[in-house]
């Protein structure tokens, strides 16, 4: 999954940038996220897929034309006749088809793609929980970071102020010149941190502001508070009800139910190619030509009959004569455009019946798979049933650990600052050596250093558990 990277369209923060809050940056995260927007046009797609499957369930409409010159011998298309010619013809068709049944499998398909937006839907919510929760550690690992480096600061604050104290000790031959060494060898070791944790705040700040995909790393900034620990009882409640709460809330077990009603669908679909399919049809056409043509009719309304001989008595050779009608062959004209489309015109209709007898195991192969990938589903619904359930036991592990880890953290730090204030007092009236005070003031700064990631850690755990219990990621708050 792609949390980060460059767009086309990423955006500057401006010069006087504000300091972002952890909501803030979660909804502009959740904003403009390119794997976001990626599963917001899966969703779009899906809404393309519905779209087609409701128009299976509508009438075909269809309408052609054509125009042809033909010269030679061809066939009018009014007449059938053939002829030796230039003519030019047009014809036009307009025709409706309507699938009666075909096994329901249009029917399904519609249902089907109803149940598959909904699933690109819950995997458009599970994306928005995984890049809360990434934008949230990215978060409070600047909030680490910075504690780290404010703690480390104010002891060198306390070393600079102890060489000015030794430097006038020694130089009044009080104390050796070795303890000034040994403090101000001490200064240049936590100088050495302040750099490595002033790298550290701004590493993890450039690493949130590619998440967020803003360009200007210099000017990001998130809001500097003491961040107290907001336990709204999540870490208190019993972890059955974390679990039930996240199965009704969390996406991972229902998009596994989709893809088994998807599946369920498919299998259907498959079945219902063994059905027979019944459609209907409607057609009308009809056809101009500007052909002539030849007709015979009586040439002499007042003379219509003439006489002909017709043949010969056999034995005497008399002729014998006939009346006939006294007619001739003229070439008739083309009928007018409108007149022909309206003379020349005609329909079709009914209806068709296909019965699949066989198709070499097609559709049987179709619906073994459909069922194979059917208990392939089932079994994975059951498997991310178990790994929900354990990734929510795993949290609220962590989230137990944490806390103890915190409280504990809290216990080290008053030892720490208890022994370390009585290592000044005796460092102050010579009773311990600069080396002696020196260790007992790191041991201090690791305790601050040691709940200050303890801290953080706690306050990430609060936001899993917060994100599987059902809140909303744009709700997560410090």
């Amino acid at each position: 999954m792609s949390v980060g990277g460059k767009a086309q369209t990423t955006q500057t923060i401006e010069s006087n940038a504000k300091k972002w809050t952890l909501r803030e940056c979660v909804e502009y995260a959740l904003d403009n996220n390119i794997s976001i927007k990626q599963s917001e046009l899966d969703l779009e797609a899906a809404d393309a897929d519905k779209l087609d499957a409701l128009g299976g369930l509508l009438p075909t409409l269809n309408g052609s034309a054509s125009v042809s010159e033909n010269t030679g011998l061809s066939f009018n298309p009014v007449t059938n006749n053939a002829q030796t010619t230039t003519f030019l013809s047009v014809t036009g068709r307009v025709n409706v088809g309507y699938n009666v049944f075909d096994g329901l499998r249009n029917i399904r398909q519609v249902q089907r793609a109803d149940i598959a937006k909904l699933a690109s839907q819950y995997r458009l919510d599970k994306m928005k929980d995984d890049i809360s929760l990434f934008v949230a550690n990215n978060y409070l690992q600047i909030l680490t970071n910075k504690a780290n480096l404010k703690t480390l600061v104010a002891q060198n604050e306390v070393t600079l102020q102890q060489i000015d104290q030794t430097q006038e000790l020694v130089d009044a031959g009080q104390l050796p010149q070795g303890d000034l060494l040994e403090i101000q060898a001490q200064d240049a070791t936590e100088q050495q941190q302040i750099i490595a944790a002033e790298n550290a705040v701004t590493i993890s700040k450039v690493s949130l502001a590619q998440l967020l995909l803003l360009d200007d790393y210099a000017s990001f900034d998130i809001v500097d508070s003491d961040f107290e620990i907001i336990d709204e009882s999540f870490s208190e409640k019993p972890v059955n009800e974390l679990i039930n709460a996240a199965e009704e809330n969390r996406s991972e077990v229902i998009i596994a139910e989709k893809n088994v009603e998807l599946a369920e669908k498919d299998l259907q679909i498959a079945r219902g190619a063994y059905y027979p399919t019944i459609s209907a049809f409607f057609g009308y056409d009809t056809r101009y030509t500007d052909a002539t043509s030849f007709d015979t009719r009586l040439a002499d309304p007042d003379n219509p009959t003439t006489t002909r001989e017709i043949g010969f008595v056999e034995g005497t050779g008399q002729s014998v004569l006939s009346e006939v009608p006294n007619t001739e062959t003229v070439v008739v004209g083309a009928d007018p455009f409108v007149e022909q489309l309206y003379l020349n015109d005609g329909i079709g209709y009914g209806f068709s019946l296909n019965v699949p007898i066989f198709n070499g195991f097609s559709v049987r192969s179709r619906v073994q798979r459909s069922k194979v990938n059917l208990e392939r589903t089932r079994y994975q619904l059951e498997q991310a049933k178990l790994d929900l359930e354990s990734n929510v036991y795993q949290a609220y592990v962590d989230a137990q650990g944490s806390k103890k880890a915190y409280e504990a953290a809290q216990k080290a730090l008053e030892s720490q600052e208890l022994a370390y204030d009585y290592a000044e007092e005796r460092y102050n009236v010579g009773l311990t050596n600069a080396f002696d005070f020196s260790q007992s003031k790191l041991r201090y700064n690791n305790a601050k250093i040691s709940l200050n990631q303890a801290k953080f850690d706690y306050l990430f755990r609060l936001k899993v558990l917060e994100l599987y219990f059902g809140v909303e990621p744009s709700e997560l708050k410090l």
